[in-house]
């Protein structure tokens, strides 16, 4: 069966997301910066770097196999609204996605066709929902829950992470939108399974107990 997981960028102190980030105000508290530094690691990641249609370069060697390996097996995303919307104005014609891509959202929307593979549906009756349309089409690959940190939560909450995969990189967002908020107890109970240290970023790998 497919497993569900959680692959996101994290900031030292917490945070998915600085405040304020939001694509029509890049300069409130510098929060573009703050994303970039955030994020920098994986921009630079030859796989990405092809992904996103860069052109060549990039860095080579253990992070960029473990960005191959993660993207690979994806065969489904889901994400929130915000996310969507942020990406929606910033992702290039052809979403780096090449999967279907569930949107939580209240709004109702048509599937939204791009090239290179990536569609994305919008649900309107909640997560379960997400999720189980996401394992319909995922055709025995795994499902990642893209984010934000709302979403993330919404389906610890549910207790169907399987793994959670967070790339941890030294820079301080000091407010915005954390990961590990709001949850219901009892928490779902991981343990270690992988640590790779790359050069921006600490890539921390946690598997369900």
């Amino acid at each position: 069966m497919s497993k569900v997981f959680v692959n996101i960028g994290l900031s030292l102190d917490g945070y998915m997301a600085p405040e304020g980030m939001t694509m029509e105000n890049w300069e409130y508290k510098n929060w573009g910066a703050k994303w970039g530094a955030l994020m920098a690691w994986l921009l630079n990641q030859q796989y990405m770097r092809e992904n996103l249609k860069f052109g060549p370069g990039g860095e080579t060697g253990p992070v960029n196999d473990l960005v191959r390996s993660t993207t690979e097996r994806i065969g489904a995303n889901i994400m929130g609204k915000r996310m969507f919307e942020q990406g929606e104005a910033s992702w290039p014609e052809e979403a780096p996605f090449h999967t279907p891509v569930y949107v939580l959202t209240h709004e109702k929307r048509e599937p939204w066709i791009r090239p290179g593979g990536t569609i994305f549906y919008f649900v309107n009756d909640g997560p379960e929902s997400a999720l189980e349309q996401a394992r319909a089409s995922a055709g025995g690959r795994d499902i990642r829950i893209s984010g934000g940190a709302d979403v993330v939560q919404q389906y610890l909450n549910m207790g169907v992470i399987d793994e959670l995969e967070i790339a941890l990189a030294p820079v301080l967002f000091g407010s915005g939108r954390r990961l590990f908020e709001n949850l219901r107890e009892p928490a779902p109970q991981f343990r270690i399974d992988k640590v790779l240290d790359g050069p921006a970023a600490t890539h921390l790998r946690y598997v369900r107990e």
